[in-house]
C-alpha cells in the first residue's frame, strides 16, 4: 500500500510540536537530518503532486519548513533520486512535474536490468541469503545446484527487489541447509525475446563470455576454481577474460 501523503510529508520535512494530533514533540524530517551529507529518495516518480512542488522548492532554495512551522531552515545536502518508472512518460501524462524532472536530472545513471547483467543475479542471491539467514537465524548455507541454475536462467522481471524477496521467503521457508528450486517458487517463464547473433564467431564469443561470468559467480571469483570448472588453464582463462573485458575483482 502507498504511504499516505501526510505521513510522507512529515517523514521528509519534519513537524513542529502540536502541528497535528499526536505531534507531541518537534521532530526533524529526513531532509533536515541529512544536512551535510547525502539523501537518497527512492521511487521519486511516485511522489504526489503537492510533495513534488515542495521538493522542487527545497531543491531550488535549499531551505525547508517543518509542518506547522514558519521558520525557513537551511539544509545543505546532496540529493540522489531513483525510480523504475519512465519520468518523461509521466510528464506527458501529467503525473510528474517537468520542472522537477529537469532539476533532479543533472546526472543520470541507468542501471541495466538483471537479465542483462550475467553473473550478478547469483552474487546478489548469495549476499541476500547470507543476510537473511543471519537475520532470521536460519541454518541455510547455500543453494542447491537446481536452484543455482534457475537463478542464473530466470529473467527476473522484477529485478533486484524480486530476487531479494524470493530469496528472503526461501530462506524463511527452507527446511534444510540449502535453498531448493521449490523454495524459490519461480513462475514458469514464457519465451524471452532477445537479440541472438547469427554469425558463428559472435555466437561463440557470446557463449564464452557468458560461461566465464557465470563460472566466476559460482566460484566467488576464484580464478583457479573457475579455470577448473571451465576445463581450461589459468593462462587461457586470463586471456579470455582480457579479451571480453571481464574483471574478477
Amino acid at each position: 500500500a502507498a504511504i499516505p501523503e501526510a505521513l510522507l510529508e512529515s517523514e521528509l520535512f519534519g513537524y513542529e510540536k502540536g502541528a497535528f494530533t499526536g505531534a507531541a514533540k518537534t521532530t526533524p524530517g529526513k531532509i533536515e537530518v541529512a544536512h551535510g551529507g547525502m539523501l537518497f529518495l527512492d521511487e521519486v516518480g511516485d511522489l504526489p503532486h503537492p510533495l513534488q512542488a515542495k521538493l522542487l522548492r527545497f531543491l531550488q532554495e535549499r531551505v525547508i519548513e517543518r509542518i506547522g512551522g514558519r521558520s525557513e531552515i537551511p539544509v545543505d545536502v546532496r540529493v540522489v533520486c531513483a525510480t523504475h518508472r519512465d519520468l518523461p512518460d509521466l510528464i506527458q501524462a501529467g503525473e510528474f512535474r517537468e520542472d522537477l524532472y529537469y532539476r533532479i536530472n543533472e546526472t543520470t545513471i541507468k542501471v541495466p536490468p538483471l537479465r542483462e547483467r550475467q553473473g550478478d543475479n547469483l552474487l546478489l542471491a548469495r549476499a541476500f541469503l547470507e543476510r537473511f539467514a543471519g537475520q532470521f537465524k536460519r541454518p541455510v548455507k547455500g543453494f542447491s545446484p537446481q536452484a543455482i541454475e534457475a537463478i542464473e536462467s530466470y529473467a527476473w522481471p522484477g529485478n533486484v527487489r524480486e530476487l531479494e524477496n524470493r530469496v528472503k521467503r526461501a530462506v524463511i521457508m527452507s527446511d534444510g541447509t540449502q535453498v531448493s528450486l521449490e523454495d524459490l517458487e519461480l513462475p514458469e517463464q514464457g519465451e524471452q525475446v532477445e537479440y541472438e547473433p547469427f554469425n558463428l564467431r559472435e555466437v561463440r564469443e557470446k557463449a564464452e563470455s557468458q560461461a566465464i561470468v557465470r563460472a566466476l559467480a559460482r566460484t566467488n571469483n576464484n580464478v583457479s576454481k573457475t579455470a577448473e570448472l571451465l576445463g581450461v588453464t589459468r593462462p587461457t582463462l586470463y586471456n579470455l577474460m582480457k579479451k571480453y573485458a571481464i574483471n574478477s575483482d
